[in-house]
Formats: C-alpha cells, structure tokens, sequence
C-alpha cells in the first residue's frame, strides 16, 4: 500500500510537471515581451536557471506590476510547489517502504 501512494505522488508530480511546461514558457516569453528588464537578470536558458526557479518559487514575480503576467507566473508557481512536494512526498513513502 505504501508504495502505491508514493507511485500516486509521483503521477501528480508529472501532472505539476505538466502544468509547469505549460505555464513557465508561458510566462518567459510574456516578460521577454513586455518586460525585457526583468527577462534579461536571468540570461538565456531561463527556464531552467536556478535563480530563475528560485524567483518565480519565492514570489518575486510579483514585482512586476503586470496582472497578465502574474495571472500566468501563479499557475505555474503552484505547479512547482505540486512538483517538489509531490517527488519529496514520493520519496519519503519509498524510503519507508524498504526500512527494516
């Protein structure tokens, strides 16, 4: 039993991955359009810097006084949250499965 709720913590962090393909693209190109200052602090390749991650995760992106954009960067804020929560929920299940 123990290792299927960690096989369902993992399909819901492939649903979070899914949304987060989504809306994190989504959300780059909306600041490379509209918002090139803020684009350009995280340089090229953003989707996967980790100071990129790391505003987007804490909340910075509010900062940007642009309720299109926030209205796309929450989405796939949630999403990650949904991701890492979902994988260390996973992983704490697995590890228990194989204690002694």
């Amino acid at each position: 039993m123990i290792l299927f709720l960690a096989l369902c913590f993992f399909g819901v962090a492939i649903g979070g991955f899914t949304a987060f393909v989504i809306f994190w693209p989504l959300s780059l190109v909306h600041l490379r359009d509209r918002h090139p200052a803020v684009r350009a602090r995280f340089g090229e390749n953003a989707f996967v810097q980790p100071a990129a991650l790391r505003w987007l995760l804490g909340g910075a992106y509010y900062e940007v006084p642009d309720r299109q954009f926030t209205g796309l960067a929450t989405p796939a804020r949630i999403s990650l949250m949904v991701i890492l929560g979902a994988l260390t929920a996973s992983a704490v299940l697995w590890l228990w499965s194989i204690a002694p």
